[in-house]
């Protein structure tokens, strides 16, 4: 089975908030605030083809999770 196509907006080790796939060496992008990180991120995975995306607090928790279409969302109600 595929891996799926997911992001992570998280706070950067140099301030800031950066997306980032899992197991990638470096951030796909690097932004200011945790606003312009989710923008970013829901439009980096649009452009790959949908998936799934996790926002996490400063302190590493998860704080939300959406999916991007036309990814498969695992969850058959909305939200």
């Amino acid at each position: 089975m595929a891996e799926a196509n997911k992001r992570i907006v998280q706070r950067h080790v140099d301030g800031g908030w950066e997306v980032r796939k899992p197991g990638a060496d470096r951030a796909s992008a690097v932004t200011r605030t945790q606003a312009e990180g989710i923008v970013r991120a829901r439009e980096i995975l649009g452009n790959d083809g949908g998936g799934e995306m996790q926002v996490r607090a400063a302190d590493g928790t998860i704080r939300a999770q959406d999916t991007i279409s036309p990814g498969n969302d695992p969850r058959s109600s909305r939200g």
